[in-house]
């Protein structure tokens, strides 16, 4: 059998309460490119060259005609991929918005996270890939 190796991370889901306030916070304060919804199950949006998907968990819990079902309860954690030197501007974009800063990491091996969550309560990491060994976006 031939080696196979994944290429990547395509999609990312969150589950929320209040499509409506994800939409807004996701597209608004993040400036993420919204892609689609179906009213009361998801929205859709574009981050670099993966998707984030927003589900509602009870409406994703159940089969449809063209999807297995699925999804989570509680809050999930999500980390975006920034430039390092751009981590400052972003604290203060999210302060603006008047999003809650939890808490700034500085890790061993370099670099910074800074955690904050979503208005449904996902924890949300803003941080360099360097701390993973990878280049900068």
């Amino acid at each position: 059998m031939p080696e196979l190796n994944l290429a990547g991370v395509l999609e990312t889901c969150l589950y929320v309460d209040d499509l409506a306030i994800a939409e807004l916070f996701y597209g608004q304060t993040l400036g993420l490119e919204y892609v689609s919804r179906k009213e009361g199950r998801h929205v859709f949006f574009r981050i670099g060259p993966g998707m984030l998907l927003i589900f509602d968990p009870l409406q994703s819990a159940e089969a449809d005609s063209t999807l297995p079902r699925h999804g989570t309860t509680g809050s999930g954690h999500v980390a975006f991929a920034v430039n390092q030197p751009d981590l400052a501007a972003w604290q203060t974009r999210l302060r603006e918005a008047g999003v809650v800063i939890e808490q700034i990491v500085e890790w061993p091996s370099g670099g910074r996270s800074c955690y904050f969550r979503d208005p449904a309560g996902n924890s949300l990491e803003l941080t360099s890939p360097t701390i993973w060994g990878i280049q900068d976006p």
